[in-house]
């Protein structure tokens, strides 16, 4: 998949991340992206591009290379658009943080 081969290069290249932010719609037709993967990047449609064949591990990246990935925290923009994408799996995926946390006696959640 072309988008898969993008964000393996975009992710290392400083230069190709401003690209990715400035021009990225030249960008996608510069590594041959089709119009429905550009669309589902564009919308950040994570979900989507999953479904289109994007690997699982470049789902998180790409939300990081759109709204950055310093000073994390549950509330940060990366994050929040992972829980609207997949919001079965990451309510799931809190459960069992609150869990571990309350057996390891953190009181968390």
């Amino acid at each position: 998949l072309p988008l898969n081969e993008m964000i393996f290069y975009v992710r290392r290249d400083a230069v190709l991340r401003a690209r990715w932010l400035s021009d990225l719609d030249g960008l996608a037709r510069e590594f041959g992206l089709s119009r429905e993967e550009y669309e589902a990047l564009r919308d950040k449609d994570v979900r989507r591009l999953n479904e289109m064949g994007v690997h699982q591990y470049y789902i998180p990246q790409i939300l990081r290379l759109f709204y950055g990935a310093s000073a994390n925290s549950n509330g940060h923009p990366a994050l929040e658009a992972y829980r609207r994408a997949y919001p079965d799996e990451a309510a799931a995926a809190e459960r069992l943080l609150a869990r571990s946390a309350r057996r390891e006696g953190r009181g968390e959640g």
